[in-house]
């Protein structure tokens, strides 16, 4: 466990505190925007060291008698097959993903809702899907104009068109897989339905980042914007916050751009807004956890190292843009930072250049570098693993964790039975082979037994790597990047 600035507990008690407050102030409804992840929150445990990946859901479960969650997903998004990025699935599979977690963990999925719905074939095949499994799903339209027309948009031929969604609970939050799939629209349309019911019912939003009460270039709001750099957002001073109270707050170009004609909505539906700025929509407590500034500092600053890391092998595999690397890299001057700053970077570089072949490092909380290179029995990323595993259990470095005997078995099932060219063990594959090997052997029981101290280690690999090895460095909490270069000059990587 690394050091740590931010107090999870108090989080917890005062996040659950404030939507509480929220839903009591509207009257005893809540329509919650939840922006961000619910689940696997991982940018906000990487700046905000404590912060628990699962925070969001562990609060939702503090109110979980009075919550229900509603699903949103754009049919044109269902239409163009848009995947995630972290874990390459179509949002329609995320959809299923999230409602299954959700339902494991004993909160309640109340319905998913398509928006954008114009008859597109594929969402037409996906609704058809859902009530085959037994889950409700409702229809929003496109409106024309949208969101400019606000006569048009707060009207019977505009939200009205839209199906009402049945709920049952105070606090009904509404969450999708990825940004643009309709959520506040979603929320504005039942307030219209609510309201013509004579229902009271309020609207809110709960965006993690940029943390409203930390200074605008502080580096917790510099990595946000370094995360978003595909979206082009950027953080500001909330204008209406700074007018109604004199009081300086954060907020991003989108929320701050959308505020007028929202606020606009919010009086035709409700006959007069409940809010002066964008700022006061959120129910955000993060920066009042943050107890350890310097921590929190140190942690944004190699978060956006990542994320430079991260698009320009995005850009290398052609589904990037050159402007993000730009962006990334004016944040990194604002703070003061280079690549040179990412000591694992230039060790694995180093290796690569000596050896001539991929090397992997890896850098430990007390500033310990392991490396990790390429051979005829290893890819680097798996002799990576041994080598740090053998640095925790305080096992000689000479010594082989895992027998040639053991290995070459496993190469010839590869090559010769499953027609992969590459004999060398993955990751995934040296981790079985270890676990076999940790019967008998007890230095290879003591290796396996330090995997859990990788978690939120810093590595960088000098190529691209594999998805399978990218996949197991993300379920071991390994912070990983790599360099913009492929191991060959194969055109098509797997």
């Amino acid at each position: 466990m690394g050091k740590i600035g931010f107090d999870n507990d108090k989080y917890l008690k005062l996040q659950t505190k404030k939507i509480r407050e929220r839903i009591d102030a509207f009257g005893g409804k809540l329509y919650l925007e939840f922006g961000g992840k619910l689940f696997d929150d991982y940018h906000a445990s990487r700046v905000l060291p404590g912060f628990k990946p699962d925070s969001k859901v562990r609060m939702l479960l503090e109110m979980k008698d009075d919550a229900e969650l509603v699903v949103v997903i754009s049919a044109h998004d269902i239409e163009k097959n848009k995947r995630r990025g972290d874990l390459g699935i179509t949002y329609d599979s995320d959809v299923l993903r999230l409602i299954d977690a959700f339902r494991e963990i004993g909160l309640y999925v109340g319905s998913v809702v398509i928006t954008h719905y114009h008859n597109q074939s594929a969402a037409v095949a996906f609704q058809k899907r859902l009530e085959s499994l037994g889950v409700k799903s409702y229809r929003h339209y496109p409106i024309p104009d949208y969101p400019a027309n606000t006569e048009l948009i707060v009207s019977d031929n505009g939200y009205g068109k839209n199906e009402y969604i049945e709920t049952s609970r105070k606090l009904v939050v509404v969450t999708a897989p990825g940004p643009g799939s309709g959520k506040m629209a979603t929320c504005l349309s039942q307030l219209y339905h609510e309201y013509k019911r004579g229902i009271s019912a309020g609207y809110a939003k709960f965006e993690t980042f940029p943390v409203w009460n930390l200074p605008l270039k502080h580096p917790v709001n510099l990595a946000y914007e370094a995360a978003t750099a595909d979206l082009n957002d950027m953080n500001m001073i909330d204008p209406y916050h700074l007018d109604a109270y004199g009081v300086k707050s954060v907020n991003y170009n989108r929320d701050v751009e959308i505020f007028p004609v929202l606020n606009t909505m919010l009086e035709k539906i409700l006959g007069k807004s409940p809010y002066k700025s964008p700022t006061d929509m959120g129910v955000n407590m993060a920066g009042d956890c943050i107890f350890d500034d310097e921590v929190v500092c140190e942690a944004s600053k190699q978060e956006v190292l990542r994320r430079y890391y991260n698009t320009l092998c995005t850009n290398r595999q052609g589904m990037g843009d050159e402007s993000e690397v730009y962006k990334i890299e004016l944040i990194m001057n604002q703070l003061g930072i280079s690549t040179k700053d990412r000591r694992a970077a230039e060790a694995a570089i180093t290796v690569a250049e000596s050896s001539g072949m991929p090397a992997v490092a890896l850098q430990f909380e007390d500033g310990t570098i392991v490396t990790g290179k390429t051979s005829p029995l290893l890819g680097a990323s798996a002799a990576l693993l041994l080598n740090a595993l053998k640095y925790l259990a305080g096992i000689d470095h000479e010594k082989d964790l895992i027998a040639r005997e053991i290995i070459e078995p496993i190469q010839i099932l590869k090559t010769e039975h499953m027609g992969n060219h590459n004999p060398r063990l993955h990751t995934d594959e040296v981790l079985i082979a270890l676990s076999i090997c940790a019967v008998t052997d007890t230095d290879a029981a003591k290796a396996l037994a330090q995997l859990s101290a990788l978690r939120g280690c810093e590595a960088h690999a000098s190529v691209i790597l594999s998805r399978v090895d990218e996949n197991v460095f993300q379920k071991l909490g390994i912070n990983i990047t790599y360099e913009p270069k492929y191991q060959t000059k194969k055109l098509y990587h797997a």
